[in-house]
């Protein structure tokens, strides 16, 4: 199968895995790769129940029932992008926009995959790398590296390696994971947001930003989803 039609085929499968456990499935599904990287992004992606809890002020509720379901499908995820594109997929990162009714999976694939993010060149990046480094000093501290990869004109991915200080690493051994990502997630989604640099470095509107971590990797995985330059 040509690359377009693989993406089609894996956007469909997941719009259709997410339906069966979900109950409703996203309105449109977005996959595109670029190297060992691929994204994949989910439009209108909310149920009637999780918009009622949603007027109740129950966002924690939604997106801790969304990560007890996510670690089933991943796997199924992972199994299927191997079938049928061949990639081994070693990282899954993932995050919703609740509010936006939208969400996004970034997935690396096993084949030396820092090496494309160093050699990936776009304009602008130096700019990005400082904006993300000014804002992991306000919510941690400054990452270890910072590698970035324009997956396609619409989707910029930003990963930060060596983020964690010592009271996190605590928190996770001691069992806390759940309730730490939940803390920066919403700290330094509102540190993203709330920056007017993105918009200006890369000349174009950012209409969704996306964060999510492994732990045990000590990295983490930003995603920009920008408006179409003309």
């Amino acid at each position: 199968m040509e690359k377009n039609q693989v993406n089609l085929e894996l956007a469909s499968y997941i719009g259709r895995t997410l339906r069966e456990y979900f109950g409703k499935g996203p309105e449109s599904v977005f996959v595109s790769n670029y190297q060992s990287t691929m994204t994949v992004y989910l439009r209108n992606f909310i149920t009637p129940s999780e918009s009622v809890l949603l007027t109740q002020g129950q966002e924690a509720m939604v997106l801790r029932t969304r990560d007890l379901l996510m670690k089933t499908l991943i796997p199924e995820f992972k199994a299927y992008i191997k079938i049928l594109t061949g990639m081994e997929i070693s990282e899954f990162y993932y995050d919703w926009g609740i509010h936006n009714k939208s969400g996004i999976f970034v997935c690396f694939g096993s084949s030396k995959e820092s090496n494309h993010l160093n050699d990936e060149n776009y304009e602008g990046k130096e700019n990005i790398h400082s904006e993300i480094t000014r804002i992991s000093i306000q919510a941690e501290k400054e990452p270890g590296e910072i590698h970035s990869i324009r997956v396609n004109p619409r989707t910029l991915v930003v990963i930060r390696k060596e983020i964690l200080v010592p009271i996190e690493r605590e928190l996770i051994r001691l069992g806390n994971s759940e309730t730490l990502k939940l803390a920066k997630r919403n700290l330094e989604k509102r540190l993203l947001h709330n920056s007017n640099q993105f918009e200006t470095i890369l000349k174009t509107k950012v209409n969704d930003i996306f964060v999510d971590w492994d732990f045990n990797l000590d990295k983490s995985a930003i995603a920009l989803i920008l408006s179409p330059t003309s």
